[in-house]
């Protein structure tokens, strides 16, 4: 008779202790989408389009994710070329200047259609957005051609990647 008691008793508790496992055990079934875009790291070049010869330009690009300044870029450096001449250009390192807002000064030394990428590293993502500047009043007929620097960037970033992977695999041995 104690031993058909002690079941009686002994099966609400395994029910009981059954219950709370499977409610530790519950997944999270939120069926709404993930906004990707939040996600994005935002980079909007804010120097101008036209600048003048001569005079110091302040390069400035506002960096967001979601809506909010991004203050802790691991790196914002602006590279500038004049067009068609990519591998003459120069490589700038900004300076966070607050309001998510990283700037550098450079100044064009002649008339002539350049172009500058931001490239941006912030959250684990690197963004590069390109822009077109035109210094001073260069003679068009004169502007060489930009080559289509998409694939070679591209390819520059796989090398830079490998590059570094190699570096890491030396690093650890």
């Amino acid at each position: 008779m104690k031993k058909w008691i002690i079941s009686l008793l002994a099966v609400p508790i395994l029910l009981v202790g059954c219950n709370t496992n499977e409610e530790q055990s519950e997944v999270d079934t939120n069926e709404e989408p993930v906004d990707v875009s939040a996600l994005e790291v935002k980079v909007d070049i804010l120097t101008p389009d036209e600048v003048k010869v001569g005079e110091p330009v302040e390069l400035a690009a506002h960096v967001t994710q979601n809506n909010e300044n991004v203050e802790d870029a691991d790196s914002v450096e602006f590279e500038v070329w004049e067009s068609g001449l990519r591998e003459q250009g120069a490589m700038i390192k900004a300076e966070h200047a607050g309001d998510g807002v990283y700037k550098a000064e450079f100044t064009f030394n002649h008339d002539g259609v350049y172009y500058m990428y931001a490239h941006t590293t912030a959250r684990g993502l690197h963004v590069m957005p390109k822009k077109q500047i035109v210094a001073g009043n260069p003679d068009m007929s004169k502007v060489l051609p930009e080559q289509d620097t998409s694939k070679e960037d591209t390819e520059q970033m796989q090398h830079d990647h490998s590059q570094d992977e190699h570096e890491d695999s030396h690093e650890n041995h």
